[in-house]
């Protein structure tokens, strides 16, 4: 290691000491994301969110009757869709009284308990994340809480884009409650599933590091996914606008893990603590 003339360590030194951490961590975020096969489960994410998720918001937002379609809106605003292809995104759900009218209380509760599958596969890889035993089948109320907060989030960002529109206050709100409320989203979803066996304070960096993926995401999709689902919706109609808001599912899906995955292997392998029973 270099040093300056008192024997103390020099820039140079410290540069090779900075690269050689980053190295290390890549290699620990590469290794530790191929054995928790992050693909294949994101993959699963968007399949699980498509078929249990988006009908059960179909419903709540149905029955909520404020401006806007819930999931359609939140996946309108993360593509930054407008005209033609915000309007192919809101012809993917029914409207608000054939939803009701057709909607029965046993439909209802199959899709929340669909919808909890969901989050027990997020949980399942958030275990496998942070190498933890599967935690006992009495803890499904810890999916059901989670899938609630998750629903609560992704209405309360569709409905961030209704006051205040055309005002300086209106940016303000939807960062907060993008960007703050996202934060302590994952935050805390973490720290619920995990059976609270992981400390606060080694969760915090995953959830910051899983809302400036989501940010990331929705640059993308904004750039790239967006003008797809414009194309796509006329080259192939409803088909078309399916496969690319499906895309954007999937990376919803690595970007959760993803983020988690960062803040796991910001641990150096070397420490080590012993879990707390959930």
């Amino acid at each position: 290691m270099e040093s300056d003339g008192d024997g103390r360590p020099g820039h140079g030194g410290r540069v090779w000491t900075t690269r050689a951490y980053w190295a290390s961590y890549a290699r620990r975020l590469w290794d530790h994301g191929r054995h928790v096969e992050i693909m294949q489960r994101s993959l699963a994410f968007a399949a699980l969110f498509f078929v249990t998720l988006v009908p059960l918001l179909v419903v709540i937002a149905a029955a909520e009757g404020t401006r806007g379609n819930g999931i359609a809106q939140w996946i309108t605003d993360a593509l930054g869709l407008s005209g033609a292809g915000a309007q192919a995104v809101k012809r993917l759900f029914v409207a608000r009284g054939q939803t009701l009218s057709t909607t029965t209380g046993v439909s209802l509760a199959a899709l929340a308990v669909f919808g909890i599958s969901l989050m027990a596969s997020v949980q399942a890889a958030y275990e496998r994340i942070w190498s933890l035993p599967r935690g006992p089948w009495h803890t499904t109320w810890r999916q059901t809480v989670g899938l609630a907060g998750l629903i609560g989030y992704i209405l309360l960002a569709a409905w961030s884009g209704v006051p205040g529109q055309g005002t300086a206050f209106q940016p303000g709100l939807r960062v907060v409650v993008t960007l703050v409320g996202g934060i302590a989203l994952f935050w805390w979803l973490q720290w619920l599933l995990l059976g609270s066996r992981i400390p606060l304070t080694r969760l915090l960096p995953g959830a910051i590091a899983t809302v400036l993926a989501l940010t990331g995401l929705q640059i993308f999709s904004r750039f790239v996914l967006a003008p797809l689902l414009v194309m796509n919706a006329v080259s192939y109609g409803t088909v078309g606008t399916v496969l690319i808001v499906q895309s954007f599912l999937i990376g919803v899906g690595y970007t959760l893990y993803a983020g988690c995955l960062a803040g796991q292997a910001l641990t150096p392998p070397s420490e080590t603590e012993r879990p707390s029973e959930p």
